[in-house]
């Protein structure tokens, strides 16, 4: 059962909007069997959004966008992209026989992110410059084309995504204490947000979660607040220079006593190396930023150890595994029998 089928009654569909649904959502809230004592928190959770259709948190909103774009006549979908959401609208135009035209910044895009959206048919146009000249330069073309926006400036996109936050409190019974999750176009801490508020508006929750995002230290236009014009991370999902959803950013960390901090990316590349090595758990390397800024923020006793907290993983790490491989030990190339591999491995 996808988003709109679970959550319709708290989404902008009607009897008009066509169901639209690849099984996006219902990701697994798995608790910490290992960092969490490590670090002395009892209740730590990571959100695994790796976990939707096509590896993302982007199949949330995009399923409600394309319900709601299809409701309104359009055949012709388009993005711009830094890979994760061109995977998401490429796969849910393919499913409903809509056209896709994805931009891309040149070169700034994981090859396994772009080879989604290729396969699922999109045509895609790789731009000089950065996302957020793409991003500008589709946000002119849709205004005057008969082309529907699919960024997350569309608001159902935001509609979509914030039913994450209605997983976590229909699992943990409440709102944790702190939600921590990574920050480019700033679209889904907005999200979230807007989930934790409608819940407790509807009675659902006793509280309200601190929200904490992780901007990448050479992409953190919130953090410092000043566009980044040439912004640089290991991080692609999150190699973004001027948020979009910046105000909503602002508006979840301010309403919410949160914070919003940068990480270097090697804290985000050891933070992604500890999560997958201690939890089972491969995330792309935005997906490990608000894990670093976690350990930083316990290290510097700004969380209570008896804290409920959840991290969101936003993508698998099968979207963009190269920057991880670069950090581990390389296979055992070897010439010989199981007596020599014992030997090796000194079984």
């Amino acid at each position: 059962m996808g988003v709109i089928a679970r959550y319709r009654q708290h989404l902008p569909v009607g009897p008009a909007t066509p169901d639209v649904d690849l099984g996006e959502g219902s990701t697994p809230l798995v608790p910490s069997q290992n960092i969490g004592r490590a670090l002395g928190l009892k209740h730590l959770y990571f959100k695994y959004e790796g976990l939707n259709p096509t590896g993302s948190f982007k199949d949330r909103g995009m399923v409600v966008a394309v319900a709601r774009a299809l409701e309104g006549g359009s055949r012709v979908l388009m993005c711009a992209s830094t890979g994760n959401t061109s995977a998401s609208m490429a796969a849910y135009a393919a499913r409903t026989g809509l056209r896709a035209i994805v931009v891309v910044p040149s070169g700034e895009i994981a090859l396994n992110k772009l080879s989604q959206a290729l396969m699922y048919g999109a045509k895609v146009v790789a731009l000089k410059g950065n996302f957020d000249f793409a991003l500008q330069t589709v946000r002119e073309l849709t205004s005057h084309h008969q082309v529907a926006l699919m960024n997350s400036v569309n608001p159902d996109r935001i509609e979509g995504q914030k039913t994450a936050a209605f997983e976590i409190v229909d699992e943990l019974g409440d709102a944790p204490d702190y939600l921590v999750l990574p920050v480019g176009n700033a679209g889904n801490i907005t999200a979230y947000w807007k989930g934790f508020r409608e819940y407790h508006a509807a009675g659902r929750v006793s509280r309200l979660p601190r929200m904490v995002g992780a901007q990448a230290e050479g992409a953190a236009p919130i953090v410092t607040g000043t566009p980044v014009t040439n912004p640089k991370t290991v991080a692609s999902a999150i190699r973004i220079g001027n948020p979009a959803s910046w105000e909503g950013a602002t508006s979840a960390r301010d309403e919410s006593g949160g914070m919003i901090a940068a990480v270097t990316d090697t804290e985000i590349l050891a933070a992604q190396i500890r999560l997958a090595s201690s939890e089972g758990l491969f995330a792309e390397p935005a997906s490990a930023a608000p894990l670093a800024l976690l350990f930083r923020l316990v290290r510097d006793r700004k969380i209570e150890r008896d804290s409920t907290t959840v991290v969101v993983l936003t993508g698998s790490g099968l979207k963009d595994p190269d920057a991880a491989l670069k950090n581990v030990e390389p296979p055992i190339e070897l010439d010989g029998d199981a007596r020599t591999l014992a030997k090796v491995l000194k079984l």
